[in-house]
């Protein structure tokens, strides 16, 4: 018999604590295996080790912007298929557009709805694999 489908993996770059200990708790709710740095400057080592299903990506981080971790993540091949969901506070439609034209799968403004981020998530989750 097959074995049981791990748990899709979800990374959280975030350097709000308050935040990223919300989207640690919903992802472990909604049956994901949540994983969390809050360093921009660490997001790349951290995500060619753990290869997540998707990356939940802040805008503004320290060291390193989350455009910039998107952009590099889609300038290499073998992270082609990790999803983004881009995050920001900053929701304006040109914040989005950038976010989008580097790569981002998904862009979601903060504060968000906690139903707006699961469906965002689960349709990310949905296309792959």
């Amino acid at each position: 018999m097959a074995s049981p489908a791990q748990k899709p993996k979800v990374l959280v770059i975030e350097d709000e604590d308050n935040i990223a200990l919300a989207l640690d708790f919903l992802m472990t709710r909604e049956g994901y295996a949540p994983d969390r740095i809050a360093n921009g400057g660490e997001a790349m080592a951290r995500i060619r080790e753990t290869h997540p299903d998707l990356v939940l990506l802040d805008v503004m981080l320290p060291e390193i912007s989350g455009y910039e971790i998107c952009q590099s993540m889609r300038m290499d091949p073998s992270l082609s298929d990790v999803k983004i969901l881009m995050m920001t506070a900053r929701g304006s439609a040109i914040e989005r557009r950038k976010g989008i034209a580097l790569g981002a799968d998904g862009f979601i403004a903060k504060p968000f709805e906690l139903k707006e981020l699961r469906d965002e998530v689960r349709r990310l989750l949905g296309q792959g694999s």
